[in-house]
C-alpha cells in the first residue's frame, strides 16, 4: 500500500507572504516520512466546507511548479483538475513542464468539474454534465496524443489541435499519467476504463468496492486488464487517542455531514487506521490518499510516521 497526502486549504493563519513557505512544510514533511505523492485541489475558490470563498486558494499548478522544487521525491498532480477551466492542449502543456521541473514526477489527475459557483463568478462555462463528459473524453485523448507523439492532430466537437508541438517532451518515455476521478459508473468508469493510468474514488468500504465491480465489468467490455489500473481512495484522516474520542468524532461528522458523508472519512486510533488501510487493500485499493484540513506540518509527519509503520505490520 501506497500513500498520499492531498493539501486541501491554505487556512494557516499567517501573512500571505509567508503562506507557500507553510505549505512547502507540509510537503517536504509528507515526503520526509514516506508518503508517495502529494496532491492540491484544482479549485479558484475555496470549498464550502472549508470557509468558501473568503478563504485562501492557490492556483494549482503554479503551487505544484514551486513545489516540485522543493521536494526531491514525491509526485505531484491535482486531486482533480476540472475540464472546463484550461484548453485540454494547454493543459497538457502545463503539465509536461510540471514534469520536466520535477524530473518526471507529474501526474495528471482530471474530472468533469462541479463547482458551479466558481464557474459563474471567473465567468466560465458550465455546461450540463453529458457534454462535460463529452469534454473530458476529448481531453484526456488529447493529453495523451500531447505525451507520447510527436505532432498528433485531433478534432473533436469541442476541442481541436493540427501536428502540435509539446517540446520539451515529458521525461517518461511512456508519457505523464493520467488519473481520471469520479464514481460516476454509467460515463466515468467507463472513460477509467478506456484511457486511464489511475482512478481516484471517495466513499467507505463498501462504496470502494462496488464502484471497483464495475470499472472491472467496464473493462472486460473493452478489454483492458483492470490491473493496469491504479486504484486510489481519497479520504479525510483524522487521528485520535481513545475510543471515547474516536466516538465522539464520528458522532459529530455524522450530524454535521450525514452518515452517508461521514462513513468516507477515517477516523480512528492507529490501529483502527491500519485496519481500515488493509480492509482497502483486500479490495484492490493501491494508494490510500489523506487530506488532514486542521494538521500542521507536525501532525502530518505524525500521520506519515504511524501509516507506515502500520503498513509494516
Amino acid at each position: 500500500m501506497r500513500f498520499g497526502l492531498q493539501i486541501p486549504n491554505f487556512t494557516h493563519d499567517v501573512p500571505d507572504t509567508e503562506l507557500f513557505e507553510r505549505v512547502v512544510e507540509h510537503a517536504t514533511a509528507a515526503e520526509d516520512t514516506g508518503f508517495a505523492s502529494v496532491w492540491v485541489m484544482d479549485h479558484l475558490y475555496q470549498l464550502p466546507p472549508l470557509g468558501g470563498p473568503d478563504q485562501p486558494m492557490l492556483e494549482a499548478y503554479t503551487l505544484l511548479g514551486a513545489l516540485a522544487a522543493r521536494t526531491q521525491r514525491v509526485q505531484l498532480g491535482t486531486l482533480v483538475t476540472g475540464v472546463t477551466y484550461r484548453n485540454p492542449a494547454l493543459l497538457a502543456k502545463m503539465v509536461t513542464t510540471l514534469d520536466v521541473i520535477s524530473a518526471g514526477r507529474a501526474i495528471l489527475g482530471i474530472g468533469a468539474a462541479w463547482y458551479d459557483v466558481e464557474h459563474k463568478a471567473f465567468g466560465f462555462a458550465f455546461p450540463p454534465v453529458g457534454e462535460r463528459m463529452d469534454r473530458l473524453e476529448e481531453a484526456v485523448t488529447i493529453c495523451r496524443a500531447m505525451f507520447t507523439e510527436d505532432r498528433p492532430s485531433f478534432e473533436g466537437t469541442h476541442y481541436t489541435i493540427r501536428e502540435v508541438r509539446n517540446l520539451p517532451r515529458p521525461i517518461r518515455p511512456e508519457g505523464i499519467p493520467i488519473m481520471i476521478g469520479g464514481g460516476g459508473e454509467r460515463r466515468t468508469l467507463r472513460l477509467v476504463a478506456r484511457y486511464a493510468d489511475a482512478w481516484n474514488i471517495a466513499g467507505d468500504l463498501e462504496t470502494v468496492r462496488r464502484k471497483t465491480e464495475v470499472l472491472h465489468r467496464h473493462c472486460a467490455e473493452v478489454g483492458r486488464d483492470p490491473a493496469e489500473i491504479t486504484v486510489t481512495r481519497l479520504s479525510t484522516l483524522m487521528l485520535t487517542e481513545s475510543a471515547q474520542q474516536t466516538a465522539e468524532t464520528r458522532a459529530f461528522l455524522a450530524d454535521a455531514a450525514g452518515p452517508e458523508a461521514a462513513a468516507g472519512f477515517t477516523v480512528g486510533q492507529a490501529d483502527e487506521v491500519a485496519a481500515e488501510v488493509e480492509a482497502m487493500a483486500g479490495i484492490g485499493v493501491d494508494e490510500m490518499i489523506f487530506n488532514m484540513p486542521l494538521a500542521d506540518a507536525a501532525t502530518v509527519r505524525r500521520a506519515g510516521e504511524l501509516l507506515h509503520a502500520g503498513a509494516k505490520t
